[in-house]
């Protein structure tokens, strides 16, 4: 790139929620070469977009568009999964994350880098403009591993308890990535799919992610305009 003349670089990172996993796995490997190779350029970071007005809107908007005709009894937002260990270090005042149910309403600096508290925020607003009431959504968190105590709730434990309680056509969408993958293909749309028919439920949609929305796609070249300027 800079025997191209490229003095400025913008990273955008393409997760909505900051987590240390995802947004700053990237950012601090982008730095490593940037060290290493060029010097001299000049690295902007696009920041978490959680809460932008555009996205909440452009994601509204394709859940409404993919539930047409689908009577759903439930509407769970399911999230990538991290571990608490993760919060508490991103916790840039070192005290607030404590995970307990009210540290991610309360507001404090440590919100700017605190995943759980931007999943949910993610929701709150998504929920308003679609206009549910509490008992018609939930929000887990997907794909947790072994060793490390993970964010709870979790979705397979989540989405198998769902027929018993009455909850037989589930749509399922995944906030936590803007283009589909292995796991919200084959983790979300096919074992969590079967899960649940296996458990007595009748009908699940998987909603894609935002992928190649024109709409969305028209959001992210707006954001790299006014980013840029």
């Amino acid at each position: 790139l800079s025997d191209k003349g490229v003095t400025d670089v913008m990273l955008f990172p393409l997760y909505p929620q900051y987590a240390m996993a995802s947004t700053l796995t990237i950012l601090v490997k982008a730095e490593e070469i940037r060290k290493k190779k060029f010097p001299h350029m000049t690295f902007t970071d696009v920041p978490a977009f959680y809460n932008k007005p555009d996205y909440i809107k452009n994601l509204a908007d394709s859940i409404q568009k993919h539930v047409v005709g689908f009577e759903y009894d439930h509407l769970l937002f399911s999230y990538h999964g991290i571990p608490e260990r993760h919060i508490r270090k991103t916790d840039v005042t070192k005290s607030h994350c404590k995970i307990d149910g009210s540290c991610c309403t309360t507001p404090s600096p440590a919100h700017e880098f605190c995943y759980r508290h931007q999943c949910y925020e993610t929701t709150r607003q998504v929920i308003k403009l679609l206009g549910l009431s509490e008992d018609q959504y939930s929000l887990t968190f997907q794909s947790r591993l072994a060793g490390d105590k993970w964010l709870e709730p979790y979705t397979d434990v989540e989405i198998d308890s769902m027929p018993a309680k009455g909850i037989k056509k589930l749509a399922v969408v995944t906030p936590a990535f803007v283009s589909d993958c292995l796991e919200t293909l084959e983790e979300i749309a096919m074992r969590a799919k079967e899960d649940f028919e296996a458990k007595g439920g009748e009908e699940f949609l998987a909603i894609p992610c935002l992928n190649d929305d024109d709409q969305w796609c028209r959001t992210v070249s707006k954001w790299i305009r006014d980013w840029s300027e």
